[in-house]
């Protein structure tokens, strides 16, 4: 399980013994600066990303769209969980 963010808020402590028991798995927390370094890279990497959505490689879901003065509609929504996928403030 790869664990990256925390909108749910801190993890429980847990016995790390419960991952083996149940088949040799693991748990990491990585952040974005163990593997981006540069700006160059930063870069790159979003331009890698960008083309696979502009090349139609990867699809992104807009669940919601809100016009830009309804950002705090747009807000409580995403922290009441009312939402998935992607919102996109319109100005």
């Amino acid at each position: 399980m790869v664990l990256f963010g925390g909108s749910s808020g801190a993890v429980s402590p847990f016995d790390p013994m419960t991952l083996n028991a149940k088949g040799s798995l693991f748990l990491t927390r990585p952040k974005l600066n163990d593997h981006i370094v540069t700006r160059e890279e930063l870069e790159s990497r979003a331009n890698d990303v960008f083309n696979l959505i502009v090349s139609g490689k990867l699809k992104l879901r807009i669940e919601h769209t809100y016009p830009l003065a309804e950002a705090a509609r747009a807000h409580r929504e995403l922290e009441a969980r009312k939402t998935t996928g992607k919102l996109l403030l319109l100005p």
